[in-house]
C-alpha cells in the first residue's frame, strides 16, 4: 500500500465572504482556489499558506447561514512566532478570544485560542522561528 498525504479538512461556513475574509486578512492565509456549484448549490473556497501544505476548505451550502458544531469536532491548530502579539492583534480586530496565551497545563508550549466567525475553535501554538 502506497502512502497517502493529508490535503485539507472541510468546514461548513454559514457567510462565505466573512470567513474568506477571517482567515485570509486576519490569520495571513491566502485563497488557494474557488469553485462555484450552482447545480449543487454549494461554494468551496480553499484557504491555506502554500499550496504544497494541507488547506482549509470553506464550504456554502447556498441559503444556509448557521450550522450546529456539536461536541465531535475538536479545533484547528494553527502555528505562529509571536502568539501574544497575534492575540492582541486578534483581539483588537474583535476576535472572540476563548483562552489567553499562556503555558499548557503540566508544559512549556505557550497556547491560546479563539473562535472563527461561525465558531469553530483554533488553538494558536507559539512556533518560534529557528
Amino acid at each position: 500500500m502506497s502512502e497517502g498525504c493529508f490535503l485539507h479538512t472541510m468546514i461548513r461556513v454559514g457567510d462565505l465572504e466573512r470567513s474568506v475574509d477571517f482567515y485570509t486578512r486576519l490569520l495571513g492565509m491566502k485563497e488557494l482556489r474557488r469553485r462555484d456549484v450552482p447545480e449543487g448549490k454549494y461554494t468551496l473556497v480553499f484557504v491555506g499558506y502554500d499550496e504544497k501544505e494541507p488547506a482549509i476548505e470553506l464550504t456554502y451550502n447556498y441559503g444556509v447561514d448557521r450550522y450546529e458544531l456539536g461536541n465531535a469536532f475538536g479545533h484547528l491548530a494553527i502555528g505562529v512566532p509571536d502568539i501574544y502579539a497575534t492575540v492582541d492583534r486578534l483581539r483588537a480586530a474583535g476576535v472572540k478570544i476563548t483562552r489567553e496565551p499562556g503555558p499548557v497545563k503540566f508544559g512549556t508550549t505557550v497556547i491560546a485560542f479563539i473562535e472563527d466567525p461561525d465558531g469553530y475553535k483554533i488553538e494558536l501554538i507559539e512556533r518560534k522561528p529557528s
